[in-house]
C-alpha cells in the first residue's frame, strides 16, 4: 500500500556565528517550543534523528530545536559546502518518511537530571527571575543563531549557564555571555554579580 499525504519537506541552511556549526532549517516543526542538545553520540539515545546524524563521520554534536537542527562538524572536516547536500537529502528523506525526531519518554528520563530553564516550585526568587529572563530575552536571540543557553545553577551571586548548539565553542559566545547576558542580568536582577559558562 502506498502512503499518501506525506508532506513534502524542504530543508535550507543558515550560517551561524560559529564557523564549526551550520543550522539546517525545516519547513516543519521538529520539536515545537523546545530544544535539546546532544553534545556527543553517547547522549543521543532519546533522539532517533540525532543517532542517525551521528552516523555521519563528520558530525561532532547535534542540537535540535523547534524547526531546526544545528550540527557541529569535526575540526578536520574541510568545508561545510562539501557535506551540506548529503545532510539536506538525508534529513528530507528522514522527515518525509515520518522518522521520529525525539522520543519524549526517553528524553523525560534523560532530563530528570537537568531541568534547564523551566521554573520549578522549589526555585528561590532569584532563580525564578534568572530563568524567566533567559526564557523571554535570551532564548529567542540565541535560537536565531542556532544555539541555546540553559540555566545550570545559581550560588552566591554567580549564575552558571550551559552553552548549546552553535553557542558551544563559538568564538563570539563569550562576548555574548559577558557583555550581553551578564550586563542584562546585573541590571535586571541586582543579586547577580557574575555569569559564567559551564562547558558541557
Amino acid at each position: 500500500m502506498v502512503k499518501t499525504g506525506n508532506p513534502v519537506i524542504s530543508i535550507y541552511t543558515e550560517m551561524t556565528p560559529n564557523p564549526e556549526t551550520m543550522k539546517f532549517v525545516a519547513n516543519k516543526l521538529l520539536f515545537p517550543g523546545k530544544s535539546v542538545d546532544f553534545p556527543d553520540e553517547s547522549a543521543a539515545a532519546p533522539s532517533p534523528l540525532a543517532r542517525e546524524l551521528f552516523t555521519f563521520p563528520f558530525i561532532k554534536s547535534v542540537f535540535i530545536a523547534s524547526n531546526f537542527v544545528t550540527l557541529t562538524k569535526t575540526a578536520d572536516t574541510e568545508d561545510w559546502q562539501d557535506v551540506i547536500p548529503t545532510i539536506k537529502q538525508f534529513m528530507k528523506e528522514y522527515l518525509e518518511n515520518g522518522g521520529v525526531v525525539v522520543n519524549e519518554d526517553d528524553l523525560a528520563a534523560h532530563r530528570k537530571q537537568n531541568s534547564g530553564n523551566t521554573v520549578s516550585a522549589d526555585d528561590d526568587d532569584v532563580v525564578k527571575r534568572i530563568k524567566e529572563l533567559l526564557e523571554n530575552y535570551v532564548k529567542p536571540a540565541v535560537e536565531m543563531d542556532g544555539g541555546a543557553i540553559q540555566f545550570k545553577s545559581y550560588s552566591e551571586g554567580v549564575v552558571n549557564l550551559a552553552l548549546q548548539g552553535s553557542c558551544s565553542g563559538c568564538p563570539s559566545s563569550m562576548i555574548t555571555l559577558k557583555a550581553g547576558i551578564e550586563g542584562m542580568m546585573k541590571r535586571m536582577i541586582p543579586e547577580v554579580q557574575e555569569v559564567v559558562a559551564d562547558a558541557e
